[in-house]
């Protein structure tokens, strides 16, 4: 979800190189292939287990996991400006798409080793993170590269809507999936339920939380053929890669100079910049709160998981609707608005009260799903989060067509891009120093707090305008 927010950025010239008929279904398949690592691994499954089961303690847990993210956005930031280029001055994508997924399933799969008690397993774990998450987004820069050349220009919207809506539903069946195999067999009996969790998953040695990432890196392997073997690529150029990145560098360097002629559309890149950097956060350290505070297992994080994507999802085709008929800025406040209350509703929660000031009979071990206040405010609190984060990456999108000068749109698509990924690493690091000074996981929420608010004051200044061409 969170993760792929400015990926439908790039956009360079149309129509070369069309394929067949299954190439744009092909191509738009891959997000079905790879939004499981996002949904399973980083958002609702894995990183919480990760704080909480592997490293033992929910403060440290965060603390490590912010550090580990920091570490692999710092390596985004600096690498994808380069991959940009050379995704446009090379042609051939394929095969550095092919190179970087390699990384990503080795990578993945091996978070199933994150046994609690494996020596010197907290290290290995973290470079698995760090690579795995690096590979992805940079896989990304060259997906993005090919869409261009699928379809028509008029249909490139409906294909990049395709893309996306096939990663939501990706990631709901995933979850879903992970849910009928690997949790619910162990906890009820069914008859549309294995006897038992399939492949003799062990919930003792955390077996199912471990397993989602082979299972989101065999999942990519299924999914992600149909892309090499119908999607066309360009052919190669007579460029080096020394060319291609001097290009590159050279391009991004003028395109940021110009920008001071474009104050307006300055002001909303850098408040993206900022708002993004917590949207994508909460995603992640609200599963590990979660987790934290009330001990979720596998189930009630998948079930949270599902709740707040068929949200997302629902929102996404709303806040289209609302941008259509309201205006791109005003939606995109209103969503900023929601998710500052979402978070500021999940930081007001702890096992022993809600709202910061009531006070609450401490969590019973053993409890029916959601049934306590906490988990209920917490639930009410995701849910919101949920339905603005639809709109919130929808709107941003829409905006910066709408701002960006003409005839500079892709030039400023590609500044969106950027400031995306250039301070991607700026949150999760605040999150892991905050948590470590304050030894608390609370404290990281409100780091995160703290970029949404600003972003949004950012973004009241903006005018929904678009830019004179200088």
């Amino acid at each position: 979800m969170n993760h792929k927010a400015a990926r439908r950025g790039h956009v360079s010239k149309p129509g070369a190189g069309r394929g067949s008929d299954l190439a744009p279904m092909s191509w738009a398949l891959w997000d079905w292939a790879s939004q499981p690592y996002f949904t399973l691994v980083t958002t609702f499954i894995f990183f919480p287990y990760f704080a909480t089961g592997f490293i033992g303690d929910p403060v440290r847990g965060q603390e490590l996991l912010g550090y580990a993210l920091g570490v692999a956005g710092l390596l985004i930031a600096v690498t994808s400006p380069v991959a940009g280029a050379v995704a446009d001055a090379l042609g051939r994508r394929k095969p550095w798409l092919a190179a970087f997924s390699v990384i990503f399933v080795v990578c993945s799969a091996g978070l199933w080793a994150a046994e609690p008690g494996a020596p010197n397993g907290v290290a290995f774990i973290m470079v698995m993170i760090v690579l795995a998450s690096f590979s992805i987004e940079s896989a990304i820069v060259f997906y993005n590269a090919m869409l261009p050349g699928l379809v028509p220009e008029a249909r490139l919207g409906r294909l990049s809507g395709m893309g996306w809506g096939m990663g939501y539903l990706g990631g709901l069946v995933s979850l879903a999936l992970v849910l009928w195999a690997f949790s619910l067999p162990s906890q009820m009996t069914s008859v549309f339920l294995p006897e038992a969790p399939l492949l003799g998953m062990d919930p003792l040695r955390s077996e199912a939380d471990r397993a989602v990432g082979p299972f989101a890196a065999i999942w990519y392997i299924i999914f992600a053929i149909p892309l090499f073997l119908f999607v066309p690529d360009e052919a190669p150029r007579k460029v080096t890669m020394r060319q291609a990145i001097g290009a590159g560098l050279a391009k991004l360097y003028r395109t940021l100079v110009d920008l001071r002629n474009y104050g307006n559309v300055a002001m909303f890149l850098l408040a993206r910049m900022i708002y993004n950097n917590g949207f994508s956060a909460i995603f992640v350290f609200g599963g590990v709160y979660a987790r934290g505070i009330f001990g979720w297992g596998l189930t009630m994080m998948a079930l949270f998981g599902i709740i707040l994507t068929v949200f997302s999802t629902l929102s996404a085709f709303i806040g289209g609707w609302f941008d259509d008929h309201y205006g791109s800025k005003p939606t995109l406040m209103v969503s900023l608005s929601l998710l500052i209350l979402g978070t500021l509703g999940i930081a007001s929660v702890s096992p022993d009260g809600v709202l910061f000031v009531v006070v609450l009979e401490p969590l019973e071990a053993v409890r029916p799903a959601f049934s306590s206040v906490q988990e209920q405010v917490y639930l009410a609190s995701g849910i919101v989060i949920g339905i603005a984060a639809g709109p919130a990456q929808s709107v941003s999108r829409t905006l910066m067509a709408r701002l960006a000068p003409p005839g500079m749109v892709t030039e400023f698509f590609g500044l969106y891009a950027f400031s995306g990924k250039a301070v991607g690493f700026l949150a999760p690091t605040i999150v892991a120093l905050v948590t470590a000074a304050w030894g608390s996981q609370r404290a990281g929420i409100f780091a995160i707090l703290a970029f949404l608010i600003c972003g949004l004051v950012l973004l009241v200044p903006v005018r929904q305008e678009r830019a004179k061409a200088i």
